[in-house]
């Protein structure tokens, strides 16, 4: 029991949590409007959903669907899990994913939108039959799920759908992260006969294509607030770091959770300031 416990844990990816559960902190401290607002029951029914169960969701189909490329991959030979094809970790999953209707029910319908697309992305990205991470520009594109999320939350707390800038800022920056998190898996995919936009670009031009979307993500910012867009221009930074250094991007791939939270967290730090002081 404890080590099916411990094996859907790690199928979770615990250092991804915040991939899911970051954005949705971000949209609830910039829609509350007061204090207790930001520890309501809709605060926090999305950031418990959205740190635990929705990535069991995502990556379990992910896993589930992958079962033979990751037969190569070797980051699924320590940091990660190989799909085992457990029947009750297969009833786990269906059971998380079934719990992904909790958010409905807290939500307003304005935000089931984009809790709808969170979920059609989310299992087409991995599942036929469009299975959008074997099609290059699409697996970059469909990332896009990571922000619905937040913007959810956000609309569901405000009453009002997100400055349609933060949105697509958003957009671009996911679609930058997961491009960048692909450049350690070409040689296993390109060996299993999986086309992504890393294949595609091979390693120097994607490393081109994340920062034309960071600094996209930047710009589009701007439109929204001077200091995220400055914010954001620490990763075309850190991806030029990487490029002319000695630093394996199989390596640097795992710092991105700490830079992610740090940027988060300042994101997250100025919206309270703002709330607490004006």
């Amino acid at each position: 029991m404890l080590g099916r416990f411990a094996y859907l844990l790690t199928l979770s990816r615990p250092r991804f949590w915040l991939y899911l559960a970051g954005p949705v902190v971000v949209g609830i401290t910039f829609a509350a409007d007061s204090v207790s607002q930001l520890f309501g029951m809709a605060s926090f029914g999305y950031f418990f959903y959205f740190l635990l169960p929705a990535n069991v969701f995502l990556y379990g189909i992910n896993d589930i669907f992958d079962a033979d490329v990751d037969e190569t991959n070797p980051k699924k030979d320590n940091r990660e899990a190989r799909w085992q094809g457990d029947p009750s970790i297969a009833g786990a999953i269906l059971g998380f994913t079934a719990l992904g209707i909790f958010p409905f029910i807290i939500s307003s319908q304005q935000a089931w939108w984009y809790l709808g697309g969170f979920f059609l992305l989310g299992f087409e990205y991995s599942a036929p039959p469009f299975r959008f991470k074997t099609t290059p520009l699409l697996d970059s594109i469909s990332n896009g799920l990571y922000i619905l999320p937040g913007a959810a939350a956000y609309t569901t707390l405000s009453g009002n759908h997100p400055p349609i800038a933060a949105v697509a800022g958003g957009w671009l920056w996911t679609m930058g992260m997961h491009t960048f998190s692909a450049i350690p898996d070409i040689e296993p995919d390109q060996a299993a006969g999986i086309r992504t936009t890393a294949t595609f670009l091979g390693e120097s031009r994607t490393y081109a294509y994340c920062v034309v979307c960071w600094l996209a993500a930047a710009v589009v910012f701007a439109f929204v607030d001077n200091r995220i867009a400055l914010l954001l221009l620490a990763y075309p930074v850190i991806v030029f770091a990487i490029y002319w250094s000695d630093i394996p991007v199989s390596q640097a791939y795992w710092w991105y959770p700490a830079v992610n939270t740090l940027v988060g967290m300042v994101m997250t730090m100025g919206a309270l300031w703002k709330l607490l002081y004006g």
